[in-house]
């Protein structure tokens, strides 16, 4: 009996033959398995009634969402999580669901000894369905400091901590706050022994994990107070859509020129363009700018997202 993941992928992989008209070296290229496999999946999809003269699987649509963002917006991996029938919050765990099933298959076939966590409810719901697994080599760091006292579950070391405990390895902590109320303070916590020792972890990790905010609608920042009316003011004359890691960027991707940047204890969005391979969990289409500026800025390597928000995603031009 096949699971669901198993079944999604012989559908992406018989998409991608019959109907991309992709060679199967070329398939097994993209999945990194050998071509002999490839063979034996498109001959075991036939086989189970999967291929017939069309595709035949109720996850097609999704796959077809996933091909398409991959080609638009020139990303290594896609996965469009179906949304019917689903409540926000359940979206927002099924979301975290298959962003865990995606790093647990990503790190058993990678070489992964740092790997980097931001904050926000999203990557909470994906640390929460993350199996237990032996993963000893690793070093988790978080790639943020602290947002206050509230809403410690979602926080960059608490999560970090979390994923951890799941994987028997070890993390680091970053003990400062994500923003300091002046550039000179900043300044001063990022000398600290401490903390610029996991700073540097932070540049030197293989592997991040990132969610992708919007300050003005639904924004975590604004709940914990970390984010004020006369800052969202500012914000929006300074043009920021999003932020990654509490660091906002404009409608293109850039940094902007806000001092809220300059007072952010955590890895700078430039360092983040130059980390291996970076996956956003995403979830809520009141995201959908956000997530097109990080697009745009090159962040993102793979973005796990739900049905909704890719499809806006591909209406934009």
């Amino acid at each position: 009996m096949l699971n669901w993941e198993e079944r999604k992928q012989m559908v992406k992989i018989a998409n991608l033959y019959y109907i991309d008209g992709w060679t199967q070296q070329q398939i097994a290229k993209k999945v990194g398995v050998s071509r002999p496999i490839i063979s034996k999946l498109l001959q075991r999809a036939k086989d189970l009634g999967i291929v017939e003269v069309y595709i035949k699987d109720e996850s097609a649509h999704t796959v077809e969402l996933e091909l398409q963002l991959e080609k638009k917006y020139e990303l290594l991996d896609a996965i469009v999580i179906s949304t019917v029938g689903l409540t926000p919050e359940m979206t927002k765990r099924a979301v975290g669901q298959a962003g865990a099933y995606y790093l647990s298959k990503y790190l058993k076939r990678m070489n992964v000894k740092r790997l980097g966590i931001s904050w926000g409810s999203t990557l909470a719901e994906l640390v929460k369905e993350y199996p237990f697994e032996r993963r000893e080599e690793m070093n988790i760091v978080p790639l943020v400091g602290g947002m206050g006292t509230q809403h410690v579950e979602i926080h960059a070391n608490q999560l970090a901590y979390e994923l951890a405990k799941k994987m028997g390895c070890k993390c680091s902590y970053l003990y400062a706050p994500a923003i300091v109320e002046t550039k000179e303070l900043k300044e001063h916590i990022v000398a600290m022994k401490e903390i610029a020792s996991v700073l540097e972890e932070v540049k030197e990790v293989d592997l991040a994990l990132v969610g992708i905010g919007n300050p003005y609608r639904g924004s975590t920042m604004k709940e914990l107070n970390y984010l004020q009316e006369d800052d969202l003011q500012n914000l929006r004359k300074t043009g920021a859509v999003g932020d990654i890691a509490s660091r906002f960027f404009d409608e293109s991707g850039e940094t902007i020129n806000h001092p809220l940047n300059d007072k952010v204890i955590g890895l700078s969005l430039e360092d983040l363009r130059e980390i291996k391979e970076v996956i956003g969990v995403v979830e809520g289409t009141h995201k959908l700018e956000s997530v097109l500026a990080a697009l745009k800025g090159k962040y993102l390597d793979v973005l796990i997202v739900d049905e909704q928000t890719a499809s806006a995603l591909l209406e934009e031009r």
